[in-house]
């Protein structure tokens, strides 16, 4: 197979907008002409544009750099460096500008572009990069490093057909989180409508923490077997909360505990609480679950990390109204006023919390009916989930092959 370098081919590389162009906080707005993209909306799954913020006309017509087109390719340059987004037909916005912090790759005609976004999304790529930036204090991705790249060129048609390949996956895998999402929103909808809409003044009203039957701390252990660290676990992060019981790929890392900390392996029906971590704009407190489908799934024995605490309830019927109620809390914001700070980090105040904080109970017949119109919906979040993580590894696996030459698509 061919191999070229990116700066040989006609490839473009163009610089996003810097300098005394850059938007100021007065030239932000929630509406507007053109969207205006830092490098933490081009993520390792794609653009995050669910809220993006705009630009004026006048300020992008006073931009000299950054606009993309249609089928450009992003790669963030500093920060989170190597994250590829693809300005694909399924964006809605026309007009997109980024900053400095990415650049834009565009396409020229020797290239089917979709094949160049997974080859430039592979590990041949990312470990060239990686190679050419390992040991700087920041890191950083520059036009030379790009240039320097060393790029499969098969033929045209054996392009298109590896892109046909992996697209497809992808396909099912973005179908898979488009239904979930609904999924998310029934069950949204059929809480809001049993315990919101119609909540009873006969309900008891009981603290949080009267629910709990039982807290494990989390372990972070050891990265390899050594000593009395023999247990395999996987280390459920704050940051692996999203793609646990989310849309993201699940990556959490797998670590070695202690024998004597086998009781802080996670359980059916056992609840995960971020007590540590967020953000100026995200609060702590997030909440996951764990159901013994999930458990089968994935295996590997789960632990939470330092940076987390899993609970379980007294009753287990109330484990799908626990998660639905806690989830509300979580989105109005309640969790902001239960936050301390220590050495820069913010901590969720769990105790003051579940020790303060009054929930509704419904009756538990009530309970029970919702519960059997509410449980399927959350084993098809479980199983679609799985079936993404599946999918993805087998992407993963197959794109080297297909960009090396190794595996030949049919064609």
């Amino acid at each position: 197979m061919k191999k070229v370098k990116l700066g040989s081919t006609k490839i473009q590389l163009i610089d996003g907008d810097r300098g005394s162009n850059y938007p100021s906080k007065n030239d932000f707005s929630k509406n507007g002409f053109c969207v205006f993209l830092d490098a933490s909306n081009a993520t390792k799954t794609g653009f995050n544009l669910e809220n993006p913020m705009f630009i004026s006309k006048a300020k992008s017509d006073s931009m000299k750099k950054g606009k993309l087109k249609k089928d450009d390719i992003v790669i963030t340059t500093r920060g989170t460096i190597g994250n590829i987004c693809h300005f694909d037909e399924r964006i809605k916005y026309e007009n997109i500008r980024i900053n400095s912090g990415m650049l834009i790759i565009r396409n020229s005609d020797e290239f089917d572009v979709k094949y160049l976004y997974y080859l430039l999304k592979s590990e041949i790529v990312g470990n060239q990069i990686k190679a050419k930036t390992t040991g700087s204090t920041q890191p950083q991705i520059t036009v030379g490093i790009l240039n320097d790249l060393i790029l499969f060129l098969p033929d045209l048609t054996t392009q298109t057909a590896i892109a046909q390949i992996l697209s497809s996956l992808d396909e099912k895998i973005e179908l898979n989180n488009k239904i979930n999402k609904e999924l998310e929103a029934m069950a949204k909808s059929l809480y809001d409508y049993w315990f919101v809409q119609n909540v009873d003044d006969s309900w008891e009203k009981i603290k949080i923490g009267s629910l709990l039957q039982k807290q494990k701390n989390g372990d972070w252990g050891k990265e390899t077997r050594q000593g009395n660290y023999t247990i395999k676990v996987t280390c459920i992060r704050g940051t692996d909360i999203g793609s646990l019981v989310g849309n993201n790929e699940f990556k959490a890392p797998e670590r070695f505990i202690l024998e004597k900390n086998i009781d802080r392996i996670l359980e059916d029906r056992d609840l995960i609480i971020e007590i540590s971590g967020g953000s100026p704009t995200q609060a702590t407190g997030r909440i996951a679950y764990i159901t013994q489908e999930m458990l089968d799934k994935i295996k590997t024995p789960l632990i939470c990390s330092n940076f987390c605490k899993a609970v379980s309830l007294k009753d287990k019927d109330l484990f799908f109204y626990f998660i639905l109620t806690w989830k509300k809390l979580y989105d109005i914001g309640l969790f902001f006023n239960y936050e301390g700070k220590t050495s820069g980090i913010k901590n969720f105040l769990f105790d003051d919390f579940i020790n303060h904080y009054d929930i509704t109970i419904p009756k538990n017949m009530l309970i029970k009916k919702f519960n059997k119109i509410i449980s399927p919906i959350f084993y098809q979040l479980v199983h679609n989930r799985h079936e993404c993580s599946i999918l993805s590894q087998l992407r993963d696996f197959l794109l080297p092959l297909l960009m090396n030459g190794q595996v030949k698509p049919c064609i």
